[in-house]
Parts: C-alpha cells; structure tokens; sequence
C-alpha cells in the first residue's frame, strides 16, 4: 500500500505516481462524491496522452479515449441500478481488453471487477488536502 497526502496543485505528481507505481491498468476509485475521483481520473488521462476533452460518463456508464497504441475506457457507475445493466453494456469485453480502466463507483458492480485491479481510496481531509491510498 502506499499513501500520499496532497493538494489540487499536486495532481500532476499525484498523477504520475500512480502511474509510475500500479501494476495493472484496472484502476478502481473509491471515495465519497466529491473528493476529487473525477478530476484525479482527468489528470491520469492527460498524463496517459488524452488530448480531448475529458468528461465523467455519468450517463452514458462509459467514455472512450483513443491513446498512442493503447485506449482509456473511463467508467462512472454512480448511477448503475443493477449489475445486470453492466452486463448489458458488454463489460467484461472492456475489463479483459487489457486496455486502461479507470472505474468510479466499482462498489456497485463489485460481483464483476476483474481480479487484477488496483484499489485507490481518496479522503478528503477537514484542511481541504486529499489523502490517497493505493492498495494493490
């Protein structure tokens, strides 16, 4: 496990740490709303080499980003009723494509997250600064 402390200014590091230190491309965000799981996902997208404009995909359960040789499918299942629902969009197609996965809300389809994921906990701390945890 690994722990950082940090503030909005620091997400760039924050970012490439992560990426520097995970050793799989299932990325699943836990906190509570507001902590920052989207913004933190934007920065890892942009430092992955996305060049679009990066929205959370609260709707649409998930958003495509084209990268140099690879792709980054950014989930949001805040909004997901069932694990059925995931079913239907073909998940497990995205999960075992061994493109990056970068998933908010997988409490909510935890039966189908893929056993190769790294867990990343986010806090936001009463001085306003974020704690993060990577558990691998």
């Amino acid at each position: 496990m690994m722990e950082f402390n940090f503030n909005i200014q620091d997400l760039t590091y924050i970012a490439k740490e992560i990426l520097r230190n995970v050793p799989n491309k299932t990325l699943l965000f836990y906190g509570t709303m507001g902590v920052g799981k989207t913004t933190l996902i934007k920065e890892l997208s942009k430092q992955l080499g996305v060049t679009d404009v990066i929205n959370s995909p609260t709707f649409s359960l998930v958003n495509e980003y084209e990268i140099m040789n690879d792709k980054i499918y950014h989930f949001d299942f805040y909004r997901i009723k069932s694990e059925e629902e995931a079913l239907d969009i073909g998940i497990e197609d995205y999960f075992f494509s061994g493109h990056w996965n970068l998933i908010e809300w997988p409490e909510n389809i935890s039966n189908l997250l893929p056993p190769n994921s790294t867990k990343i906990e986010m806090n936001k701390n009463q001085n306003g600064t974020r704690t993060l945890n990577i558990v691998f």
